[in-house]
């Protein structure tokens, strides 16, 4: 796994894509996977793998016949997730605004689960509803878009896009910067 040091020279590079400069901490990717089961899911997507750090928490918890795909447009991660020796894990060097051409091309119909670490709100308004309308859509009805921010900026979004009453917050505080979760189910 990739250094923190490593981790923060291509994050300060890139900051308008990676959208930190620090990974996640434990108590942030606890948080981000606590609602998965694990024992069901087939199909997971990660938007915005980084240097994979939740990537690989996820993979210590899948079953055998379940599929990873990750979205990485960075070079320098794609290159590193790319090296992760796992037959589940699918690393596409493609934005997360092409789920659905992507999912196509795998022949796989919808993702159980959606766990996001995207700049949203660096990112321009149109990709960031395209990506957000895309995920619910390749979305199985009951599954989960799951995905941390450093403000509430995306609220109002979330639950326009996947309805008010399917949408919940959460906060951590152990984190750098603290980021809030949210969790937007697919009815």
């Amino acid at each position: 796994m990739q250094t923190k040091k490593a981790f923060f020279k291509e994050a300060i590079k890139n900051f308008k894509t990676a959208g930190t400069i620090t990974p996640s901490s434990r108590f942030l990717i606890k948080k981000m996977l606590h609602s998965i089961d694990f024992n069901t899911a087939k199909v997971i997507v990660e938007y915005g793998p980084g240097n994979g750090i939740i990537t690989h928490q996820i993979l210590n918890k899948m079953q055998s016949d379940c599929v990873l795909i990750c979205f990485e447009i960075n070079t320098h991660f794609y290159k590193h997730l790319k090296e992760i020796n796992d037959g589940r894990l699918i690393v596409l060097k493609s934005s997360a605004e092409n789920i659905l051409i992507e999912l196509k091309k795998l022949n796989i119909n919808f993702a159980d689960y959606f766990i996001s670490s995207l700049p949203l709100t660096m990112l321009p308004k149109l990709v960031s509803q395209n990506i957000l309308v895309k995920s619910k859509h390749a979305l199985r009805t009951n599954g989960q878009f799951i995905q941390y921010q450093y403000s509430l900026r995306f609220y109002r979004k979330f639950k326009q896009i996947f309805n008010k009453n399917n949408v919940s917050l959460n906060f951590e505080l152990a984190n750098i910067p603290p980021a809030f979760i949210y969790k937007c189910i697919k009815k």
